[in-house]
This record gives C-alpha cells, structure tokens and sequence, in this order.
C-alpha cells in the first residue's frame, strides 16, 4: 500500500509528466513491450515511467473515448486490436476534418503568412525526395508540418484535438507494422508534392482532390497493414 501511494501524490496529472508518459507509452508501443491484446495496470504503468497514477489515467482515458483502450476495471486496461471497420471510420472523419480544413486554407488571404509557409514546404519536400531513399525516416516530420498547417486554417480547436488523436493512432500502429516504411514515405512524398505544387498555385479543386487521393492511399496502405497482422 505505502509502494502504491507513492505514485499517488496529486490528484491531477501536471503538463510535465503528461509529456513524460506520452513519450514512454509511445516509445513501449513502438518497441512493442505493449502490443495490442495485451493488458496492463495504471499503477505499473506509473512505476514503469516514474509517473503520478493520475498522469497515467488521464493520458489513458483520453484514448479510451475512442476504443483505442479499453478499461477493464478499475486501474486495468488492455490495448485494443486494430480492426479495418474501426480504421474505415476514422479515414471516414479524417477526410472530412481535412478537407474542410483545406477549403478554409485556399480562402486566405494573399497576404497571409502561410502561403509562404507553405512555398517553403514545397521546397523542403523537393530536398527531402533527392535524397529520399537514405532520408526516409525524415518524412515523417514534414508529414507533421503540412497537415498540421492545413488545419490551422480551419482556426478549429475542436478539429486539432480530433486529428492529434487519430494521427497517434496511426502511427501506433505503423509501428506494430514497420516492414514497408521506406516504400510508404517514398510514394508520401510524391502525393505531398502533388499536393502542394496545386496549393501554392491555387487550384481549388485539383488541391483536394491530391489531399483525397493521399487519404486513400494511406488508408489502403493502413488496411493492408491490419489484414497482415492479423493473418500473423
């Protein structure tokens, strides 16, 4: 009991610990200490990271809205297994978010700033496909910086906690399946050019329908990835 109470010293997770947990789940799910099916407790969590309970909770329950986890009883989870319904549904809502998001960005104003960010994407991408085949783990920062400034367009918080949620999802599980990396950021980069070369020459139309080509491509990629899994 005194073990347990240790990790049980405020009643609510602070910003730096949060950040903390973040990086050690993430890091115990890419390292697959954690795979999905497997379940575990709030307080080993906590020991694990040197973490608060509370801290653990909180970063839990935020996934557990969208049945990434699921709670067992009281201070057990199990981490859900990926199912290609479930991975649909998510595409389903990504693209809407994006392309409403998308819409907001074609309708800035010339003097905004980022259309200029965005040039520099564009630039950054060309350097990044010269080199693409020993830089491929590069992408996913760009990835990071081009979906991300698409969405500040839409001024949505709402949006940005909802696509901050399905993009840890997915790169949780591209990292349970990490075989085809290389060849999956090769063809990114292409789709992301595409996308951009319409942006910053202000075709409406011909920049969502790259942005929704992307989408697909990801989402088959996704789809193939779970299929495979699950035939293991």
């Amino acid at each position: 009991a005194a073990e347990k109470l240790s990790y049980i010293h405020i009643k609510k997770g602070n910003r730096h610990h949060l950040h903390r947990f973040e990086h050690y789940f993430q890091k115990a799910v890419q390292k697959k200490y954690i795979k999905p099916g497997d379940e575990f407790s709030e307080l080993q969590l906590a020991k694990s990271a040197n973490v608060d309970i509370f801290t653990v909770r909180e970063y839990l329950i935020q996934f557990s809205r969208f049945n990434l986890i699921t709670n067992l009883s009281r201070g057990r989870w199990k981490l859900t297994e990926f199912t290609q319904h479930y991975a649909d549904k998510l595409f389903e809502l990504r693209e809407m978010l994006e392309c409403h998001a998308l819409n907001c960005f074609m309708n800035l104003p010339k003097e905004d700033i980022r259309w200029n960010k965005m040039k520099m994407l564009l630039q950054e991408h060309r350097n990044l496909r010269n080199n693409i085949v020993e830089k491929y783990v590069d992408f996913a920062q760009l990835d990071h910086q081009l979906h991300t400034l698409i969405l500040s367009a839409a001024d949505n918080p709402f949006i940005n906690d909802f696509i901050e949620l399905i993009s840890v999802i997915f790169h949780f599980h591209y990292q349970w399946d990490n075989r085809d990396l290389r060849t999956r950021n090769i063809l990114a980069v292409e789709e992301h050019l595409a996308i951009l070369v319409k942006i910053v020459s202000q075709d409406d139309l011909g920049a969502i329908t790259e942005l929704k080509r992307h989408l697909q491509t990801a989402k088959k990629s996704l789809m193939n990835s779970i299929q495979m899994i699950r035939q293991k």
